[in-house]
């Protein structure tokens, strides 16, 4: 596995690379737009221009981009569910534009309605972003999530039925949260416990639809369904766990992205990514 961490874009896209390279980072994940915003603007020529340099520069194995937060696509209709619609197509032009081969989703949320329902709009949501976007190389990677509220996700099933259910599941692939796993009542701080987790998966879906990790300790209990990052080996996972996990052999040649808690110097990214690679054999 390759190690990096998120970035913030604060002054430009190409900042992120700038932070990444300053963390010793391999791959780096960005937000293409504000994540607490519905809708942006278009990266400007100049900006894509020195981003694209930056990113011939600093040579980084992988770059990807996440989500805004308020995107929900399980949600019923209503002008929420219309904007989340609308924006996710905005995220993934932005991620074009910028090259980026992957946009990290958190499936959505069924606010009530039930987990079939739920289910039923995210597919059809991402039927509309599907057609909208035909032209786009860029793949929507679902991350599986806690289960915090009426958030969908936290089961592998939930994932291998929007995959079954969309009419375009090549543009899907799925990125892997080590503490929403767990929070999710996956229990893979033993080696025993993340292969049998890695083989349900397998199952379902198919390892080789897992295109990015985020490696992140947990701050809540086995099964919690409450979605805290912490430090990797500072939390409910614990160190030894993360050993087995960045040694998997199945995903060797993956980004595994930190999301952990942060301080303006980005110290915590550096004893993070020193932590995991003094795991990695």
């Amino acid at each position: 596995m390759i190690f990096g961490a998120h970035c913030s874009t604060a002054g430009g896209p190409w900042t992120a690379l700038e932070r990444a390279e300053r963390i010793g980072a391999e791959c780096v994940q960005i937000f293409v737009k504000n994540n607490m915003q519905w809708f942006g603007r278009p990266p400007a020529p100049d900006d894509l221009a020195r981003f694209k340099r930056e990113k011939a520069r600093t040579g980084f194995r992988a770059i990807f981009g996440h989500a805004g937060y308020l995107i929900n696509l399980g949600a019923p209709p209503s002008a929420n569910r219309t904007k989340s619609v609308q924006s996710l197509i905005q995220e993934l032009t932005f991620a074009g534009a910028l090259e980026l081969p992957l946009l990290v989703l958190h499936p959505g949320a069924h606010l009530g309605a039930g987990e079939t329902q739920g289910l039923e709009r995210i597919i059809a949501g991402l039927d509309e972003v599907f057609a909208a976007t035909m032209r786009s190389p860029v793949r929507v990677a679902l991350e599986n999530t806690a289960g915090q509220g009426t958030c969908l996700g936290n089961q592998f099933e939930h994932l291998a039925a929007i995959y079954e259910g969309v009419k375009k599941p090549a543009r899907l692939a799925v990125c892997i949260d080590t503490a929403h796993l767990f929070a999710a009542g996956y229990d893979i701080r033993q080696p025993k416990g993340w292969d049998k987790t890695m083989r349900r998966f397998h199952a379902l879906i198919g390892r080789e639809q897992i295109a990015a990790f985020h490696l992140n300790d947990s701050r809540t209990e086995l099964n919690s369904r409450v979605d805290r990052h912490e430090h990797i080996g500072k939390g409910k996972i614990g160190l030894e766990a993360f050993r087995h996990i960045v040694n998997d052999s199945h995903f060797r040649p993956l980004p595994g992205c930190l999301e952990t808690p942060k301080s303006d110097d980005l110290h915590e990214d550096i004893e993070n990514l020193a932590t995991l690679r003094s795991l990695a054999r």
